[in-house]
Order: C-alpha cells, then sequence, then structure tokens
C-alpha cells in the first residue's frame, strides 16, 4: 500500500486502498476473471499468470486485501476456512508435533486427531489460557503452537504475546485463527503470529453466502512455502466467490461495530438471567480472560455462548426463540444461535466434549445486526415455561 494510503484508518482503507477501482477502466468493483489459462506471447518468457490454480487477478486482488488488512506480507484465498487450515497443517512433516489449544473449532480437532495422526504428526492439546502449560507441553519435536482466540466455542482467552514468546524460545511456529474477531479488532501479525487463518465464510463475507477461507503469512520465507502448497493442493476459492468475500469486507468495520454492542447488551442480559448457568463472553468484566483480551484486541467480538440446564432447556429454547437462525456458521448480517455439542463440534467424541468444558446445555449466538432490544425480548418469551 502506498504511504497516502496507509495513514488512514482501518475503516477507511476497507473501501479506500490500492484495490479502489479498475486501473484499466476505472471501474468502482473489481473485475472477475474466469479465464481458466492465460495466453502466452512469448515462447521464453511467460507473462504474470498461466492457469488459475496458480494464480489469477480477481483471486490475488482479495489475497492482497486480506495482506494489507492483516499487515502480513502475502494472502492466500482458500475453497473454504478448513482448506486454509489444512494446508497450513501440511507445513508440517513425519515426526513432528503441534501443540494446539483445547477447545478448538470441531473441524480442527478432526483434522489433527484424524488425519494428521495418519502422517505421522503428533498433538498434545493444552489449556492455552496457562502458559506455564503450554511451555511444559512444547517437545523437542514441537514445530508449531496453534491459537484459536477467543476459542470456539468457549471464548476462552489466549495470550498471543506470551504464546509467541515461547515459540521463539523453542524454534517453532505460531499458527492463528482469527475468525472470531477478524483484523478490524485483532492483528495478531501485529504481535509476532507468523501465520493467521480465517474461515471468511463468516465475519469477512458476512452474509451467509459464500463458503472461503484465508490466510496471511508473517514473511515472505513462510509465504514462498505456504504459496507452494496452496498451488499442489489446489484448494484454491473460485473467482465469483472471491468477489463476494472483497464485496463483503466493504462492510466490515459497520457490521462488526454494530453487531459486537449487540453481543455485549445480550451478554449482560443473559448474565443476569436466573434460567442461565454462564455466560462466555471476553467483553464481560467477570470473563476470566477480559484483561489479556483488552491488551490484544480493540472490542469483545460479537460471538458469545451460554450454558442452560440441559439438552431438554436447550430444546425448548431454540424451539421458542423466532428472530436468530438456528444454524451451523457464524459471522453473518442474521443472527445465528448454534448448538455446538451437534454442529461445530460434532466431530468432537462425547468424552472430549466433557472435558473441555463443551457441556449438553451450552449454546453459541453469533449476534447479527438485528435491534439488541428486539432479541432481548424474544429471549426473554423464548424463557417462558
Amino acid at each position: 500500500m502506498n504511504n497516502e494510503l496507509s495513514d488512514y484508518t482501518f475503516q477507511t482503507k476497507l473501501l479506500h486502498n490500492n484495490h479502489k477501482f479498475d486501473p484499466n477502466t476505472g471501474a468502482v468493483s473489481v473485475p472477475i476473471q474466469h479465464a481458466s489459462t492465460f495466453h502466452q506471447s512469448d515462447f521464453d518468457s511467460f507473462g504474470q499468470y498461466d492457469y488459475s490454480r496458480s494464480g489469477n487477478p480477481t483471486r490475488e486482488t482479495l489475497e492482497a486485501a486480506i495482506a494489507e488488512l492483516e499487515g502480513g506480507v502475502r494472502g492466500f484465498a482458500f475453497a473454504s476456512g478448513m482448506a486454509a487450515i489444512s494446508t497450513a497443517f501440511m507445513l508440517l512433516s513425519k515426526g513432528d508435533h503441534v501443540v494446539v489449544t483445547d477447545d478448538v473449532y470441531g473441524g480442527t480437532f478432526r483434522m489433527v486427531t484424524s488425519v494428521l495422526t495418519r502422517f505421522g504428526i503428533e498433538h498434545t492439546f493444552v489449556d492455552m489460557t496457562n502458559l506455564d502449560a503450554v511451555a511444559k507441553a512444547i517437545q523437542p519435536n514441537t514445530k508449531v503452537l496453534y491459537m484459536e482466540t477467543p476459542s470456539n466455542p468457549l471464548l476462552k482467552v489466549t495470550d498471543i504475546e506470551g504464546v509467541v514468546k515461547l515459540a521463539k524460545a523453542n524454534g517453532c511456529l505460531t499458527f492463528l485463527d482469527n475468525t472470531f474477531l477478524t483484523p478490524y479488532l485483532q492483528r495478531p501479525i501485529e504481535l509476532g503470529v507468523d501465520l493467521v487463518l480465517h474461515s471468511a465464510t463468516k465475519f469477512l463475507s458476512g452474509h451467509s453466502d459464500v463458503l472461503a477461507g484465508l490466510a496471511v503469512a508473517k514473511d515472505e520465507e513462510l509465504a514462498a512455502q505456504f504459496y507452494a502448497l496452496q498451488n499442489s493442493f489446489g484448494a484454491v476459492l473460485g473467482v465469483q466467490d472471491c468477489w463476494l468475500v472483497l464485496r463483503g469486507l466493504k462492510t466490515l468495520s459497520v457490521r462488526m461495530e454494530q453487531s459486537q454492542k449487540g453481543a455485549a447488551e445480550i451478554a449482560h442480559y443473559l448474565a443476569s438471567h436466573p434460567k442461565v448457568k454462564h455466560v462466555y463472553y471476553p467483553g464481560l468484566a467477570e470473563h476470566p480472560g477480559h484483561s489479556v483480551h483488552f491488551r490484544q484486541a480493540a472490542g469483545g467480538g460479537a460471538v458469545l455462548s451460554f450454558e442452560l440446564e440441559d439438552t431438554d432447556a436447550v430444546r425448548r429454547f431454540t424451539a421458542r426463540a423466532k428472530i436468530p437462525v438456528f444454524a451451523v456458521s457464524l459471522g453473518a448480517v442474521e443472527s445465528i444461535l448454534s448448538y455446538p455439542p451437534k454442529m461445530s463440534h460434532a466431530a468432537m467424541p462425547d468424552a472430549e466434549r466433557d472435558k473441555r468444558g463443551i457441556r449438553d446445555g451450552l449454546l453459541r449466538l453469533s449476534v447479527g445486526l438485528e435491534s439488541p432490544d428486539d432479541l432481548i425480548r424474544d429471549f426473554e418469551q423464548a424463557f417462558q415455561d
């Protein structure tokens, strides 16, 4: 980004950046280049593009945009968040070891436990809110410390700089899933993280209409290794979906502001409700990670979880709540109510969920753009006997 643009605030950069308009036509919407292959006019010297798996101008616009927003050297767009995460893990080799936050997203848990093990890659799950536990989990063959903060679904907060310090002392890379907060609220690369990952299906695109994953590398050496994997696996994002994510990015700041404002109000409401056993939201002062979270993030985010008495209580509540959709996913303009034991963490065995505190009464709420007053009134009637 040129010096003039770099002086803008994040909110302005979402709209006024190096991709503000097409330099060839002046169009203020990024062109969608559907070509799968590109003519080479010189036998001895190929042009910038040859085959769209290896590079496409529309995809590269999105990749450059997320790299600028996260403060990394290069971005990568994938067909899903799990495609990005899985490709990141392929930086590991047989005999390597990875330390992973314990209540990680269910799809990541499945990848680590069911796929990486087949390739001889070892793992240890650890409560990353405890830096001493992280330090003890690091082994001589540990190559990656994998963070998710706030975590999914218990919104645990990891001290990013603390984990980065441990990683550097032990020659490890750090990966961080930044899906819940996006670079609008948290920029891990500025805190020393090597690779940032996103399910762009969520807040970055924001409209429940695209499946996408993004990654951003901190330095050129890692970016080169990661690009080789992206090109080899080929799970790249299609150009139409790239355009949808780019369009969604333009409204990221206003959506996040409105959604997290509503999340804070709803979290306070739920925390005082007699039928709610516990609320998990880093924006609450009583959250154990509150101070750490606001040292490294600019807001509480728009996702919270809350625990009811049991499965029957969850069943009654979800049947009666009218405004939020009851569905998988999060980060959309509409509020989404999810049941982790059967949705995001269905891949995690019951015993593993129980060990992590993901109990049968747990619900996760991604707050959308509805009036928080309307949502609270809706929840109030849903709680009625």
